[in-house]
């Protein structure tokens, strides 16, 4: 019986259990790339400076709102589906969120994720991920593609679908402010990628 044979077999079991069992696998990740399973494939990817760049703009943005014990990045979060345990680039929490037994994040407590598009992984963020936060009912989806410069904004969570949804470019705010975040998030200086595009969206 192969490894991978193992995993199936674990599956059948637990998912919980055999995301644990993954990503044990997978330890130590290699020094600067970023470690996901989406729908029980894993996505090793590694971060550009551009990624790192808007990411770290999104959260000193957050901090307005929120502290920093409860913003988080690129750390593990279980979502709904099989096999789904993502890093998302930028998680904030609700007021009242707790770590589980294992030190680990409910994506109950999640009121707003953002994923910076990678041309490797594009696919994952635009689907499986879209559906995966749709279901979870995170109320606040933002998806930044430096390739296209433009951001994708998904709220109003309902039935495992987003009901509203705004593509505008770079230069222009994101208004959160009738959502849980209740900030608005300037995009003048999120950086662009040069090579071509991640999603012809």
């Amino acid at each position: 019986m192969t490894v991978l044979d193992d995993r199936i077999a674990m599956a059948e079991q637990s998912d919980e259990r055999t995301l644990d069992m993954m990503f044990e696998w997978l330890e130590p990740a290699p020094e600067g790339y970023k470690v996901e399973i989406v729908q029980g494939a894993i996505y090793m990817s590694p971060q550009r400076q551009t990624h790192w760049r808007i990411i770290l703009n999104i959260i000193v943005q957050l901090l307005a709102r929120y502290p920093e014990e409860r913003i988080a990045s690129d750390v593990r979060i279980d979502f709904p589906g099989h096999l789904n345990g993502f890093a998302s680039d930028v998680a904030a929490f609700k007021e009242d969120a707790v770590q589980d037994s294992k030190g680990r994040w409910r994506y109950q407590d999640v009121e707003f994720i953002a994923e910076v598009i990678s041309k490797d992984t594009a696919a994952n963020d635009y689907g499986p991920k879209l559906e995966a936060y749709a279901a979870a009912e995170v109320p606040v989806y933002l998806i930044v593609d430096p390739y296209t410069a433009k951001w994708h904004l998904h709220t109003l969570p309902k039935d495992g679908e987003y009901c509203s949804n705004l593509s505008l470019d770079f230069g222009t705010a994101v208004d959160l402010t009738q959502t849980p975040v209740g900030i608005k998030l300037t995009t003048d200086e999120f950086p662009r990628e040069s090579s071509a595009p991640a999603n012809p969206r």
